[in-house]
């Protein structure tokens, strides 16, 4: 199997005045296609920090992230963003879709990006949408669908552009059990079907035991998690 996503000594400080609060120092991290990471560790341990910085999202105050074999230190802004677009896809606690746009159009909204025509861009934003369940919803906005459905659209955009690595950061912590369960399963299984790597942060032991590694985020290093 082939890396698709590497930290490499990677150190977050954050200055507030005179105060340095250092994040992690040093922190290391590989993940081979097709494989699904859970980041665990208490709140403010650098969780989201921490994908943040491997979407290149937020820059390190040293040490490099590799994305599909390209160093993001070395990119510019533009060429940065290309590479995400291109090669990572992000789904968040909250589905950040665009309330003006409906289901259809928000996941072609990758695409479009990208530069493709709105022909093209449509049948594999379709295609999706029926994978995930809600091929019926294609012309309902967000406000019209329920909580499971809008994560379903967001696991549906995250996955559009065929990216090499899904970022989550507790994509199923703003939902009901049910509607939570529903959207994991939905990720391993399309997981499992495309062989996109996925790396997800959570506070759901049980939901992280389900996948491949788990890590704990602590004292600014990764480790491997010693189930309870």
């Amino acid at each position: 199997m082939s890396t698709v996503l590497e930290a490499r000594g990677l150190a977050k400080t954050y200055r507030e005045g005179r105060l340095d609060t250092p994040v992690f120092d040093g922190l290391d991290l590989a993940v081979q296609r097709g494989e699904t990471v859970a980041i665990i560790g208490a709140s403010g341990a650098g969780k989201s920090t921490l994908l943040h910085l491997l979407g290149g999202l937020d820059t390190p105050t040293a040490g490099d992230v590799v994305v599909d074999g390209q160093p993001m230190a070395k990119l510019d802004d533009a060429a940065r963003g290309r590479l995400r677009n291109r090669a990572l896809g992000f789904i968040y606690q909250f589905h950040h879709l665009l309330p003006e746009f409906t289901a259809l159009e928000n996941v072609m909204l990758p695409l479009l990006v990208r530069g493709e025509s709105p022909r093209a861009a449509e049948a594999p934003a379709r295609a999706l949408l029926e994978a995930v369940g809600i091929g019926h919803r294609l012309a309902h906005k967000p406000g019209e669908l329920s909580g499971g459905e809008r994560q379903r659209c967001a696991v549906a955009r995250a996955l559009v552009t065929q990216p090499a690595a899904v970022l989550g950061d507790e994509p199923t912590g703003n939902l009901d059990e049910h509607s939570a369960a529903v959207v994991f399963e939905l990720l391993l299984s399309l997981n499992r079907a495309r062989g996109t790597a996925l790396v997800m942060v959570t506070h759901d032991r049980r939901l992280a035991r389900r996948l491949d590694r788990v890590l704990e985020l602590k004292a600014g290093r990764l480790q491997p998690w010693a189930s309870d």
